[in-house]
């Protein structure tokens, strides 16, 4: 299903360039990270509420190839710099993803909270996780990304444009990964 979204994507890139409005040239981005930006696909993350200057770098980094997932490094291939600031900008105002209904699993809560106190996540990301500048909003994102971009982190297959986050999940021992992930996931 995902390998279909993704060649739907790529095929009507070309369309997309030619499309009047950002709405309409960004629904092959919406194919995969979800309407209104809440991604219900697996390991894909919501794009809603990130801020437009962390969008903008992201979609350099991919366009330029210094951060490798061949369907984004494809589909940001063509993008000129002023469509990189028109698709950051249009990212920045779709909404945040929604906050879950249930409060979580408190054990599990907890324990996030505690790592993510630890390590000072609220440092960089603000004490909401809503994220600032070229820092992303994490609150609430979705948790099978986060952990899998949290472990990509710790491993160092995951780049950044700086340091900072392989730095500190170094310090975070593997097994608490998932427990960090929920609980940024569930926060409110």
């Amino acid at each position: 299903m995902r390998k279909l979204a993704i060649t739907v994507a790529l095929a009507s890139l070309s369309f997309s360039a030619s499309a009047e409005t950002i709405q309409e040239r960004a629904a092959p981005c919406l194919a995969c990270h979800g309407e209104r930006g809440s991604s219900e696909t697996e390991n894909t993350p919501s794009l809603g509420g990130q801020q437009a200057p962390y969008a903008l770098i992201q979609l350099f980094m991919f366009r330029e190839k210094l951060r490798t997932f061949e369907p984004m490094n494809e589909m940001a291939k063509p993008l000129t710099d002023d469509d990189l600031r028109a698709f950051s900008d249009f990212i920045a105002s779709l909404p945040k993803p929604a906050a879950p209904k249930d409060a979580g699993d408190a054990a599990r809560m907890a324990r996030g909270e505690g790592l993510a106190k630890q390590n000072r996540c609220n440092t960089c990301h603000n004490t909401d996780y809503s994220g600032k500048d070229n820092v992303p909003r994490i609150a609430n994102q979705r948790e099978d990304y986060l952990a899998k971009t949290l472990a990509e982190y710790k491993d160092n297959s995951r780049h950044g444009y700086d340091a900072t986050m392989a730095d500190v999940m170094g310090a975070i021992p593997k097994e608490q990964i998932a427990d960090l992930a929920y609980y940024v996931a569930h926060v409110r």
